[in-house]
């Protein structure tokens, strides 16, 4: 199966949810903060609790870095996790990797034969070169960064002489760098100004969009732009609003909670645009 075939079905069977894992020890509930195994107890039981609403999971590659060699187990833990409680969905890595050519293919390695995901976050910063190990495998995607969620990326991706660095980007995926249809772009919710410029440059490649939730992001404009009435199969990322939905210990019911209210939200205001034409 290729990773569009992959995604559209996640998208299409599970609704368009993503859910970030960026595990911080110190915001888990009391009795798993100094555990040795509570990062990975956690996610198993977040993972457990939101499959029936979750097309996708993401695990942040730095928070697990940051626990060393425990990191290192609990994010094997949560895909082996996403693997058994939700087969359909599809397991980003969001590394966010951009190197020289030679480095670029050992980063894709480490993802996607070292750890098994499905797809990967890519800083496309250094051209082909950096892009080209990610998107030569049908059956894996590269999600690349083009106009992001945080604040300050405006300093970098706005216009200069005219071309906004976003577009640039949406141009050389469409053109260059999607011969197997698995490449992706970041897109923020918080972005409503670059979106349907983005969406007119890159053509139907899915978006990943991050933002909505602590950020406010928008979501209406966010399923315009990133679903549209064609269906394309895009991805709505929550990740602290899900995870830490609550830090009692029914932190799992209130993130399964929170993700069921997403897909609800998502297919409403989806039928909210297809009703408006």
């Amino acid at each position: 199966m290729t990773y569009r075939d992959r995604l559209q079905h996640a998208t299409s069977t599970l609704g368009h949810v993503c859910v970030g894992l960026d595990p911080v020890p110190a915001k888990l509930p009391p009795h798993l903060r100094d555990a040795p195994v509570g990062v990975a107890l956690f996610l198993v039981d977040i993972i457990r609790a939101t499959a029936p609403y979750a097309a996708a999971y993401k695990p942040n590659v730095a928070f697990f870095e940051a626990l060393g060699p425990m990191g290192d187990k609990a994010l094997e833990t949560a895909i082996a996790a996403v693997r058994e409680h939700a087969p359909d969905a599809v397991l980003i890595g969001d590394a966010k990797r951009g190197d020289i050519g030679s480095t670029a293919e050992r980063y894709a390695v480490a993802l996607f034969d070292r750890w098994g995901f499905d797809a990967a976050t890519v800083n496309p910063y250094f051209g082909t070169d950096g892009v080209k190990p990610f998107v030569e495998r049908p059956d894996r995607g590269a999600i690349l960064l083009a106009a992001t969620s945080n604040p300050s990326a405006v300093e970098v991706q706005r216009a200069w002489e005219g071309v906004a660095l976003p577009n640039v980007i949406a141009k050389l995926a469409r053109d260059q760098w999607n011969e197997h249809h698995n490449v992706a772009l970041v897109v923020g919710a918080t972005r409503i100004e670059d979106m349907a410029s983005v969406r007119a440059d890159c053509g139907d490649i899915p978006w990943l969009i991050p933002g909505i939730g602590a950020q406010g992001g928008d979501l209406e404009a966010s399923l315009r732009y990133g679903v549209g009435a064609s269906g394309i199969p895009s991805l709505v990322n929550a990740s602290r609003s899900v995870l830490y939905a609550s830090s009692g210990e029914d932190f799992a019911e209130a993130a399964a909670a929170e993700a069921k209210r997403m897909q609800e939200a998502i297919s409403s205001a989806r039928a909210t645009l297809a009703n408006a034409g």
